[in-house]
């Protein structure tokens, strides 16, 4: 893998952006393809997420709360000969250049995987064949999102998440011309001060909110769980009540790019496996894990394979009717 870094010029600001500075530039070659927006894409929270953006281009802008400081990253890949091309912004630019490698799953390791093990699966790496488990080594960054998550719909969780970035995050630094709209998410001091009635007027109910409020207290011990191994950064994690093994997974495939956490508890997860591995309309989570256990060390990634195969079980049941915690 090719890495070299460099200093762009300095860049007027747009109206709006919380920076107006020099941009570092990182250009990194993978060594084999990358498929950049199936790698970078589970980390967008709706297409309106306010922190991600993918542009015409073909680049990918994403804003982040680094140790660092706030920070915009803007990556995109160069079809001649595969180098991706890293520009950012901000108190956390050189940190975001830093783990560009990382993030584009320069650590990931699929040996041991067999995708010719499963029809299905020899379809989906045929048709992805640079797909690859990046990490981004921020806990919040993925936590709070994957609270927001729990016991609603996906549709819910990401309206919430987009409001709250309005309302309580920052500008995202950046230069005149970058993607409009984008913000930061809060810091976790600013999470955990986020009063119940505005929890409430954005869609989330006060389980949720306290959870995510917690976890905001206890911020600086739980970022360690990015650099421990799996088993102890579940321990870690699931110290938090209101956080237990589904949040965990979703948590530390994005911070740590585990290849094998799997979201036991999911509410469509095991019938799209059951159905994607054993043609089974209807599968419980024991089930799944059965479905899964060949491919222990890389349960994640098979999960991930199906899911961008677009395989779904078929409904039997009524869609999920949305609530509105905000008359309740």
């Amino acid at each position: 893998m090719d890495s070299e870094r460099t200093v762009a010029g300095v860049d007027k600001g747009r109206a709006g952006a919380a920076v107006v500075a020099a941009a570092g530039v990182r250009a990194w070659r993978p060594d084999g393809a990358l498929d950049l927006p199936g790698t970078l894409g589970v980390l967008r929270r709706g297409p309106g997420d306010p922190s991600y953006r993918a542009t015409p281009d073909g680049a990918v802008w994403r804003a982040s709360r680094t140790p660092g400081g706030p920070g915009t990253l803007r990556v995109a890949l160069r079809p001649a000969d595969g180098t991706v091309d890293a520009q950012a912004w901000g108190p956390g630019a050189d940190w975001l250049l830093d783990r560009v490698p990382a993030l584009l799953g320069a650590d990931d390791d699929p040996s041991g995987f067999d995708p010719s093990a499963h029809p299905v699966l020899r379809d989906a790496h045929r048709r992805h064949p640079g797909l690859r488990l990046g990490r981004t080594g921020l806990v919040m960054e993925a936590l709070v999102p994957a609270v927001l998550e729990q016991k609603v719909t996906v549709q819910e969780a990401h309206r919430s998440w987009r409001r709250l970035l309005d309302r309580f995050g920052a500008p995202a630094p950046g230069p005149a011309g970058m993607p409009e709209g984008m913000r930061v998410a809060p810091s976790a001091r600013d999470w955990a001060v986020i009063p119940s009635w505005e929890w409430h007027q954005l869609g989330v109910d006060g389980k949720r909110a306290a959870t995510v409020v917690r976890a905001a207290r206890l911020a600086a011990r739980l970022e360690r769980a990015s650099v421990l191994p799996a088993a102890e950064a579940a321990a870690l994690l699931t110290t938090v009540p209101g956080i237990g093994v589904w949040t965990v997974a979703e948590t530390t495939q994005r911070c740590n790019g585990d290849a094998d956490a799997v979201s036991v508890g999911d509410l469509h997860l095991p019938n799209t496996v059951g159905w994607a591995l054993a043609a089974r309309e209807r599968s419980t989570d024991e089930e799944m894990l059965a479905l899964l256990a060949p491919y222990t060390g890389h349960r994640h990634r098979v999960c991930r394979l199906i899911r961008m195969l677009g395989v779904r079980a078929p409904r039997h049941a009524p869609r999920y009717a949305p609530r509105d915690f905000r008359r309740m």
